[in-house]
């Protein structure tokens, strides 16, 4: 039995569901392992994502531990069966595992969620704020592996592509567009760009403003992505130089009431409408606008 030495986060996540399986039915490692003609140390490695297991096998031991939930089943033979292989392979020695595992999060995603404060979600940016944040942002990094980062960013933002396009719905915080990455003409072209990108229908862009009060500042950062079967949801959350990935049910439960309350506290979603009266009273679009004519004018000193 050949163990991983590289577990991604589908991999763990597996491995933690049969864990978790097994402890609900209120069953040893030992008397799990037997369910299936297994030794103990053999699951051991398969809970904790160091070995793989059988689709037959991973079917049989779910329903020893009595769960009927076939959905859901059907998603954890689907993440066993998978190869993890996809558009974010060709970084696998250029980026860390982390970025990757988002990657492919987000791919098997069927909707994303995403609340900001400082900086534009990464699958909103344009190229040359992409560019900017990470030039400034990474002191002493090479022209090369920025420009890694610019297509890898790139490269993840084809998940809202196309009539099938994954829903997005994005809360950023007001500072977050008043935060100057590279200077007026980035800024210009990158708010310009949230007003494309919410003309999409599965894309929903809302604005948190200064004045909607320290309320709207408890929440840190988070990335909201939802499975197939909504126990298997996960939160991102992001470091400096790493990132944590949250997925018990009371956590993801309270982010998805989190968000829901920004979403409350939030200006009216990005429409895009050339009727001017469609705006007439305060919306996510009246401020973007208000911020592009601000940088025009910048422009023109």
């Amino acid at each position: 039995m050949a163990l991983r030495t590289l577990i991604t986060e589908r991999q763990r996540r597996l491995g933690s569901e049969l864990r978790k399986l097994r402890i609900q039915a209120g069953l040893s490692v030992g008397e799990g392992a037997r369910l299936i003609d297994m030794g103990a140390p053999h699951l051991s490695h398969i809970e904790a994502a160091r070995t793989a297991i059988p689709t037959q096998r991973l079917r049989d031991l779910t329903n020893g531990y009595g769960c009927k939930d076939a959905p859901y089943v059907d998603e954890l033979v689907r993440m066993a069966e998978s190869s993890g292989k996809g558009w974010w392979s060709e970084y696998r020695k250029a980026r860390p595992q982390a970025w990757l595992d988002l990657a492919e999060l987000e791919h098997t995603a069927t909707s994303i969620r995403s609340h900001e404060t400082l900086i534009v979600p990464g699958l909103l940016q344009t190229e040359s704020y992409v560019r900017a944040l990470v030039g400034t942002g990474l002191p002493g990094i090479s022209s090369e592996a920025v420009e890694t980062v610019v297509r890898y960013r790139m490269a993840r933002q084809a998940v809202l592509d196309g009539p099938d396009g994954t829903p997005f719905h994005a809360v950023i915080h007001e500072a977050a567009l008043h935060v100057v990455v590279g200077d007026s003409r980035v800024m210009r072209a990158q708010l310009s760009h949230l007003l494309l990108m919410a003309a999409r229908p599965n894309v929903t862009i809302q604005i948190l403003p200064f004045d909607a009060g320290p309320g709207a500042w408890r929440s840190a950062p988070f990335l909201q992505i939802e499975a197939a079967v909504t126990q298997l949801g996960s939160v991102v959350l992001e470091h400096p130089g790493d990132s944590v990935v949250v997925d018990d049910e009371e956590s993801l439960d309270q982010y998805r009431a989190t968000f829901d309350e920004l979403t409350r506290s939030a200006l009216p979603p990005v429409v895009s409408n050339e009727c001017p009266g469609a705006h007439s009273h305060r919306d996510s679009w009246g401020l973007i606008q208000h911020l592009i004519y601000t940088h025009q004018e910048k422009l023109r000193d």
